[in-house]
């Protein structure tokens, strides 16, 4: 697949601090891509190196195969939204769409052919004489939109632009961007710290941290096989214990099961396998919530090294048999297992 734009072992400190730390990464021409991460983890720097509003300490960025490290950002031909949007409040919203399109001298009847078919792919084309100023957050998130994709870009960039928005116009957002990015074939490049979001959105997600890469891939790639704890962790999985002949894995907490009595191990947890190298733990209930036909179960279990470590496992009420009921309950023993398809095993 062709490259649309590369870091290529870009870094960028502010005095002592590295905010990215050797960068090297490439966009892929007609894909979602997500750079996702917790705050400070370098994502948005690398986006606003990206976009020409900052310069790399080292390294470069190319941009269609060629070196655009020193390019002004006006002379990229990027669309950029920003997390506030920066709309201008004195223009109507078709005046907004059209302002790059004006700063590039096309002429007023292009101009008024591209906005109108801007405005119509964002589901706005008849508010085009309102101002921002009378629009909800979803409208002008798009107007936002809107601008950023009429000037035609090589590259959409969006900077976290759906933080400001509510849960429910996050989620609708979600696929309109989505929409609009499959029916423009545009390349986007997505900064956001909502794994749910990257999830949902990207075709390939790229994890940061401290300024680093610490995975790559598709969504139904990374996300069953995370590569180490922080990954794991960022993604949502709560369950971290070493078993004998895998060290360190992960389990999501569906993937449990929990069965009434220890065992007969004495809570030694460091003998407790599963077939084939699958896991099975003594464990005892700390805590039991009721979630409709899902039961929520908070343990503390014994693994391979002896340490206790917190599970979490949510066990739908329908298979639990009637003999295990009650060690469900806080204070009860349990052994706690995982079929070995089911461990993910993590780099140190």
């Amino acid at each position: 697949m062709t490259t649309a734009a590369e870091f290529v072992a870009v870094s960028r400190r502010f005095g002592e601090f590295t905010a990215v730390d050797a960068l090297s990464l490439a966009i892929r021409e007609g894909e979602l891509t997500t750079l996702l991460g917790p705050s400070g983890c370098g994502k948005t720097t690398s986006l606003r190196m990206l976009a020409g509003y900052l310069s790399p300490t080292a390294g470069t960025i190319e941009i269609g195969g060629k070196d655009v490290t020193r390019t002004p950002p006006e002379k990229r031909g990027l669309g950029m939204v920003f997390q506030s949007y920066a709309l201008f409040p004195h223009l109507s919203v078709a005046d907004n769409v059209g302002y790059g399109l004006k700063l590039r001298k096309v002429s007023r009847a292009e101009r008024a052919r591209r906005v109108g078919e801007a405005l119509d792919l964002v589901g706005l084309g008849h508010l085009g004489d309102r101002r921002p100023t009378k629009l909800s957050g979803g409208q002008q998130q798009r107007v936002a939109l809107a601008r950023a994709i009429v000037i035609r870009p090589r590259l959409l960039l969006l900077d976290e632009p759906l933080s400001n928005l509510d849960a429910r116009l996050r989620v609708q957002m979600r696929g309109e961007i989505r929409r609009i990015q499959a029916e423009t074939g545009l390349t986007v490049v997505l900064v956001t710290h909502d794994q749910e979001e990257a999830l949902e959105m990207s075709d390939r997600m790229v994890v940061m941290n401290a300024g680093r890469v610490m995975q790559e891939g598709p969504p139904d790639d990374l996300f069953p096989a995370p590569a180490n704890r922080f990954v794991a962790e960022f993604l949502g999985y709560e369950n971290f214990l070493h078993v004998p002949a895998r060290g360190l894995v992960t389990v999501r907490p569906e993937l449990l099961r929990v069965r009434g009595g220890d065992g007969g191990n004495g809570g030694n947890g460091a003998d407790a396998t599963g077939a084939a190298d699958g896991a099975a733990v003594p464990a005892t209930v700390t805590s039991l919530a009721y979630r409709g036909v899902e039961l929520r179960v908070l343990l503390d279990a014994v693994d391979a090294t002896g340490a206790t470590v917190p599970l979490i496992a949510s066990v739908r009420r329908d298979t639990v048999a009637s003999e295990d009921l009650p060690a469900l309950l806080p204070g009860g023993r349990v052994t706690v297992s995982a079929a070995p398809e089911h461990l993910v095993p993590l780099d140190a």
